[in-house]
């Protein structure tokens, strides 16, 4: 029977349950790679209970440090008798498969075309621990040691990880160090040779750093200014408040005084907490509010207040699978056009999408100078994929001599000065009227703020023409952020095409991979990575470049296409959705495979597809 060879370029995929401690064995593991040199990619795939379901932890091994889903399983450490099947069934032929061997299975249970390896971890636990929840805990990091001597990982570099993880902690240090020799030791002198993957010590890793989108955008939002967030919890982006609350905690306190220098509000709901951000912002806080998409159908009302009344908020949208509850704990892109014209009425929001924690930091920054310099919601769009994954990314970078984008401040000065103050004026054609802080001058500057209707100095009316002039106005605030958002990246084939791909967000390391093997089959594409809406000139000029443009998204009813047709005016018919929404995050493989069937003329329909590839 063959069996899968590979060097630095695996994937093994572990099969736990909820709660049974799996979770920094497993990260551990992961972990221990980026020691040795070689880039690793993990997901965690876990349920949205606390406990007791199953839950999948992915390692994707690459040496050429493509960051993405590859799609398919080389190494399957099934842990969890009920997903067994499932399990197995992953498993690419050739594989293998690493069990508990404790109480024998029969042969029915096993494919052919795989290879077993039965470790008896239990029997081994039980022989050495006495207390049941520490045999179960150490019979994690029992089989990150077997999987060390099995795959080579230098000993020394999981010791060390463990030494760190329990820094000032012997009575778990000495156990696990025990656990993890005991696993090791029983691959080294029963498993020689079993598998035919392997890790070698490389030089790939370089100066990137290790985090997830969550920490990073909530670090932007500090080195941003902002001061204020309201939030309330939901999965899966609750870690970003809790995130900049410790962030806060380090570099928001007054040394002398010790007084804090931010405001964080856990409110009610996400009603009130969208309303404290739109009320900070007024009153010329930087304000944020982390949620996901059940969030955001609950702050619509808000959110057109802020963009009619035009009061700077920053919303962070970590997307899940939806829609009503959905998969609180899948990832998904599919509240594009919610956010994009959230509220009722006309309305047009500013989207920054981030690739990485990289981006994440950098755009959460940058949405805070927008939103005040476009006096406007401004919506940072992630998802589950970038937000709760550690992802290998560029190192973050803050120019210290950088100041913040307040935009239009009507100043006492100024307004001594007899300048004229219309809040909704616009006065220099860009669409952007001056605004007043509270406080700014005791007898000028003062205006009401109103969800309804006025004219260019906030007075109300229903006339018809002052409406059309604000809406208008609107309108031309949205064209002028075309030029201030972060533009699109185009990467272009080795020759000329009249094949396109647009993709954005975290579809962008599969795209990444896949851009290359539809290379080396000859199948010539331009590629365009969306990093913000409203999408610049740099868009249209893609799309009319060339015939056909495939267009990758994860959700079911191609939202970014939809909007590119919309606010582009292009024929329907020349983008082609490229589709996957079951919740984890899109592969290489599926991507490759699908566009070039639809290249090769294979298949005329729009390819959808709601399964893994």
């Amino acid at each position: 029977m063959k069996r899968i060879e590979a060097v630095n370029d695996f994937v093994v995929k572990f099969a736990n349950v909820n709660g049974s401690g799996s979770a920094s064995a497993n990260e551990l593991f992961a972990r221990s790679f980026l020691r040795m040199g070689v880039p690793v990619s993990p997901r965690n795939i876990f349920p949205s209970n606390i406990q007791g379901l199953p839950t999948w932890y992915e390692v994707r091994v690459t040496e050429k440090g493509w960051l993405g889903r590859r799609g398919g399983v080389d190494l399957m450490v099934a842990m969890n008798p009920q997903t067994w099947d499932r399990d197995v069934a992953e498993v690419d032929p050739g594989g293998y498969l690493l069990y508990d061997s404790t109480k024998p299975l029969p042969p029915g249970r096993f494919r052919p075309d795989i290879h077993p390896i039965g470790v008896p971890l239990t029997q081994m636990c039980n022989a050495a621990y006495s207390d049941p929840r520490e045999r179960q805990l150490l019979k994690n990091i029992m089989y990150v040691g077997v999987l060390a001597a099995l795959l080579g990982i230098e000993p020394e570099a999981i010791a060390q990880l463990v030494g760190e993880q329990y820094k000032g902690k012997e009575k778990l240090l000495t156990p696990n160090l025990d656990a993890f020799r005991k696993g090791f030791h029983y691959a080294t002198e029963h498993l020689d040779d079993a598998i035919g993957l392997r890790v070698r010590r490389a030089a790939n890793v370089g100066d990137r750093i290790f985090m997830e989108g969550n920490a990073a955008a909530a670090l932007g939002c500090v080195y941003g200014g902002a001061t204020v967030c309201a939030w309330y919890p939901i999965t899966p982006s609750s870690s970003v408040a809790e995130a900049f609350q410790k962030f806060c905690g380090k570099l928001r306190v007054e040394k002398e005084s010790g007084e804090n220098r931010f405001a964080i509000v856990q409110a009610e709901d996400e009603l009130a907490s969208i309303g404290m951000v739109v009320g900070a912002g007024w009153n010329g806080a930087r304000a944020f509010t982390a949620t996901s998409g059940p969030g955001i159908s609950l702050m619509t009302e808000f959110i057109g207040l802020a963009y009619f009344a035009e009061i700077p908020a920053v919303i962070i949208d970590v997307q899940r699978g939806g829609p009503s509850t959905g998969m609180p704990t899948r990832t998904q892109q599919a509240d594009l056009i919610a956010c994009a014209y959230a509220s009722h009425g006309d309305t047009r929001h500013v989207l920054l999408i981030p690739e990485d924690p990289h981006e994440c930091f950098e755009f959460a920054a940058q949405a805070l100078d927008l939103a005040d310099r476009l006096q406007t919601p401004v919506f940072l769009m992630t998802d589950l994929d970038i937000g709760m994954n550690q992802r290998l990314c560029a190192p973050l970078k803050w120019d210290d001599a950088r100041r913040y984008d307040r935009g239009k401040l009507m100043t006492a000065d100024m307004l001594d000065a007899g300048r004229d103050f219309g809040r909704y004026l616009d006065v220099d054609g860009d669409g952007i009227p001056f605004r007043t802080l509270p406080g700014t001058h005791p007898t000028k500057g003062g205006y009401f703020t109103r969800g309804t209707t006025k004219d260019a100095y906030a007075r109300y009316s229903e006339a018809g023409p002052d409406y059309v002039y604000n809406v208008q106005r609107l309108l031309k605030k949205h064209d002028t952020a075309k030029k201030l958002v972060p533009a699109a990246i185009e990467k272009q084939a080795d020759r000329p095409t009249r094949f396109g791909v647009i993709h954005f967000g975290s579809t962008a390391p599969a795209m990444a991979e896949a851009h290359e093997a539809l290379a080396a089959r000859d199948l010539q594409l331009d590629t365009l990575r969306l990093r913000a809406f409203p999408f610049g000139d740099e868009v249209g000029k893609f799309v009319a470049a060339h015939q056909t443009v495939f267009v990758i998204e994860q959700n079911r009813d191609a939202q970014m296409r939809t909007m590119l047709v919309n606010e582009l005016g292009t024929d329907p018919a020349k983008l082609v959705p490229i589709l996957h929404y079951d919740g984890t995050p899109i592969t290489a493989r599926f991507i490759t495979e699908a566009i070039a069937e639809r290249m090769s003329g294979a298949n005329v329909e729009p390819i959808k597809r709601g399964k893994v590839a």
